[in-house]
Formats: C-alpha cells, sequence, structure tokens
C-alpha cells in the first residue's frame, strides 16, 4: 500500500490507514488491489499538491492564469486534475486589496481533485457560521491579520459551484521554477485560511 521512503517512520495517520487497510483486507471486505489503487489516487492524482501545482503555473504563465480565472473548471481540467468536484469550479485571486475565503455553510462541498480532503475544521459548524458572520475575527484565529483597507470576501461552496483561492505569489521568487513554487503552496492558502510566508532563500 503506497511506497514508503526508506529510513523514514510512518506517521500517526498512516500508521492507523494501513492497520485498518489490513484488517479489511484480511477479513476480505476489500481487496488489496482496490486499497492499493485508492491510495494511488489519493498520493498523486488527487490532493493539495495538484492544487498548487495550478497556482504555481498561474504564477509563471499568463494565459493559463486568464483562463483559471474565467474559466476555472477548463484550467484545470487542462492539467488533469479535473473530475466530478471540479466540474463547476471558480477560482478567486488574492490582491493586496482583496482576500478571498472559501466555506461551504450548508455541508462541505469542496473541491476534491485539486485540494483533497476537506480538513476537519472546514467542515465544522462554527467555521461554517464563523467565516459568515465574523469573517476578520476568524481569519484573526487562522493568523491572518488583515488591514482595514483589505476587503475580506466569503465564497460560499455549494453542490452547483466550488471555489479556489489562488494566493498572491511571494515575493522573491522570480527564480524560482515551477515545482519549487508549487512547494510553497498550502492547502489552506488555496481555502483562504492561510496566507503564504515571505519566501526566504
Amino acid at each position: 500500500m503506497g511506497m514508503q521512503k526508506p529510513g523514514t517512520a510512518l506517521t500517526d495517520v498512516q500508521m492507523r490507514v494501513k492497520a485498518l487497510a489490513s484488517v479489511l483486507a484480511e477479513k476480505g471486505m476489500v481487496k488489496q488491489e482496490t486499497l492499493d489503487a485508492i491510495v494511488d489516487q489519493y498520493e498523486t492524482k488527487i490532493g493539495p499538491h495538484c492544487g498548487a501545482q495550478v497556482v504555481a503555473r498561474a504564477w509563471t504563465d499568463p494565459a493559463f492564469k486568464k483562463l483559471l480565472l474565467e474559466n476555472g473548471s477548463a484550467a484545470v481540467d487542462s492539467m488533469g486534475f479535473g473530475g466530478l468536484e471540479g466540474a463547476h469550479l471558480t477560482v478567486r485571486e488574492n490582491t493586496p486589496a482583496i482576500h478571498n475565503m472559501v466555506v461551504c455553510t450548508l455541508c462541505s462541498c469542496y473541491p476534491w481533485a485539486t485540494l483533497g480532503l476537506p480538513p476537519v475544521w472546514y467542515k465544522s459548524a462554527p467555521y461554517r457560521s464563523r467565516a459568515v458572520r465574523d469573517p476578520r475575527g476568524l481569519l484573526k484565529e487562522f493568523g491572518v491579520e488583515l488591514g482595514s483597507d483589505v476587503e475580506v470576501r466569503v465564497w460560499d461552496s455549494n453542490a452547483d459551484m466550488r471555489y479556489l483561492v489562488l494566493p498572491m505569489r511571494p515575493a522573491g521568487t522570480d527564480k524560482l521554477s515551477a515545482k519549487q513554487l508549487a512547494a510553497l503552496v498550502t492547502r489552506d492558502s488555496m481555502i483562504g485560511t492561510a496566507q503564504l510566508a515571505p519566501y526566504r532563500r
């Protein structure tokens, strides 16, 4: 189930998943091949690393960025990261004057293809209600302090429309490759509950 790099220890979550997968396979409830396919899907084909690649390309390719902001679904699909949850994707760009944040007030609609599994807090009632009632206060709790001159826009995802935030590119990254840029992008920055840290060489 997924290759582990030599000399690296499994995290607590990885150990639990491995144990659960072993029990399910031993009891014949699911085939090992099916489990391997699911793991491969989340390790290589969907997840925040995919969204990070989309962001990095938007930072370096003006034509792609234009398409991403005009038709997020088409842009993401052109990179092979589409799918059911990405069928109606809208991308909102953060700027020095505007900070975007995504929530799903009804349930937990989320662009799985580009961000992977939603974090627990995204699905929680406190996040869902406070994102609408007090977005600045909520962002502050996430460590995002915005000036009074920055407008906060909250986008409510639903079954028909999912949102992704295009974070601002950190200063001093002009010479970085797309792969290096993607490594700077976090899941939370694509939800809008984090800002990317200044680049340190």
